[in-house]
């Protein structure tokens, strides 16, 4: 996993600014944006727990839930020979479409290290190219 940071349940992404010379970061799985900024990886780290503790603070005072809500729907746009093999594949074993998503996200969220690591031997193969 690259550029995440987590701390307590929350996850932010993390970049380097060459042109100011920060790294800044942005809090995901929220519905507000809360970014935060550090010279150093240390002080970055630092900025980000504050930024949460703020940010669960700001929501405790509101009365405001800080979690980004999920409705538990989305669109996957995949090629139309996967989604051809896919819907046959459902068909055979008598289930919908949409439980096969379900079981194979279930697979793959629950494999998430052995994932990492085949993420990360494609990307060091695409960057030796």
């Amino acid at each position: 996993m690259n550029d995440i940071l987590q701390y307590q349940q929350y996850y932010a992404s993390v970049h380097f600014s060459t042109d100011d010379e920060v790294f800044y970061g942005r809090i995901l799985g929220i519905n507000d944006l809360v970014s935060f900024e550090g010279a150093s990886v240390k002080e970055l780290k630092k900025s980000f727990r504050e930024a949460v503790e703020d940010y669960i603070r700001t929501c405790e005072s509101i009365g405001k839930d800080p979690e980004k809500t999920y409705k538990g729907t989305f669109n996957v746009r995949v090629s139309a020979d996967l989604h051809k093999e896919a819907a046959h594949f459902a068909a055979v074993h008598d289930i919908t479409l949409n439980e096969l998503v379900k079981v194979a996200l279930t697979f793959s969220l629950d494999r998430k290290q052995e994932i990492d690591q085949v993420i990360d031997k494609k990307k060091r193969r695409l960057q030796a190219t």
